[in-house]
């Protein structure tokens, strides 16, 4: 488990993309499944914004609270009581347990602090953690977005989106 280093834009996505997203996982028979946390499922409705996404996107869950990372995505209370959920630990549990849970082949899981407030010195609001299993590796990122709760949430979505669609093109299968 490392940090990405995958230079990504969190620029809007645009129907294009995540259709283009979407024949690349056709064309490999996979799918791709998310959890999401400071996002509030928006990853999984820009997926499902595209007619025939069925074929490719399998399931997502929000998990807000402590709570449902741990009922939902077996991330382990000690990890959650230790580091937060807005951590590199707590979005790599989360997003081993989408995969666990769905077998997607690519999977995300995004925890953030989206503001106005919530923020410390040690972690800003726009402050934002991503997970990414890509086919059996699993790396995380962590982003600091500027602008208010909607701009943080946006480019959350978008930034999420782009690193899945830049890992496809860069490993052909």
């Amino acid at each position: 488990m490392s940090q990405s280093f995958l230079s990504v834009s969190a620029e809007p996505l645009t129907e294009s993309l995540i259709l283009e997203f979407g024949e690349l996982l056709r064309q490999r028979g996979w799918s791709v499944s998310c959890a999401e946390s400071c996002t509030g499922g928006g990853v999984a409705y820009a997926f499902t914004s595209v007619a025939g996404s069925s074929d490719w996107f399998n399931v997502s869950w929000v998990t807000y609270s402590n709570a449902a990372k741990q009922r939902a995505l077996s991330v382990e209370p000690e990890t959650l009581s230790r580091f937060g959920a807005v951590s590199q630990q707590v979005v790599e549990q989360m997003v081993l347990g989408v995969h666990n849970h769905s077998g997607a082949e690519l999977a995300v899981s995004v925890s953030g602090v989206a503001g106005p407030g919530g923020g410390s010195d040690e972690k800003p609001v726009g402050t934002v953690w991503f997970g990414f299993y890509l086919n059996g590796d699993i790396v995380s990122a962590r982003q600091l977005f500027e602008g208010d709760r909607k701009a943080v949430r946006q480019q959350s979505i978008a930034y999420a989106v782009r690193f899945l669609f830049q890992w496809l093109v860069e490993n052909p299968g």
